[in-house]
């Protein structure tokens, strides 16, 4: 399973997309979380469903410092991603 979401409100220069590498690196999954010139976060992560699941959990609560506002998710078969990264 594929996830796609992209995470709004005060997500850059809070330490959110570690988080979420940590977060998808425990679970198992593959794909990257992104900053994007608006000022969201774009995740792509892939793996079991229930384990990508559990990362949208986590996606919408957020490191400490960081305010969730709104988690756009859309969801699609997996292309084959291999390790987690963030750029």
């Amino acid at each position: 399973m594929r996830l796609t979401a992209l995470v709004s409100g005060t997500v850059q220069g809070v330490g959110y997309r570690l988080y979420v590498q940590r977060h998808a690196r425990d679970l198992g999954l593959s794909g990257y979380a992104e900053n994007t010139s608006d000022g969201r976060v774009e995740v792509i992560a892939e793996g079991h469903q229930e384990d990508v699941e559990r990362l949208l959990h986590w996606l919408r609560r957020g490191p400490k410092h960081a305010v969730v506002e709104s988690v756009d998710a859309e969801w699609s078969e997996s292309t084959g991603l291999e390790g987690f990264h963030t750029y």
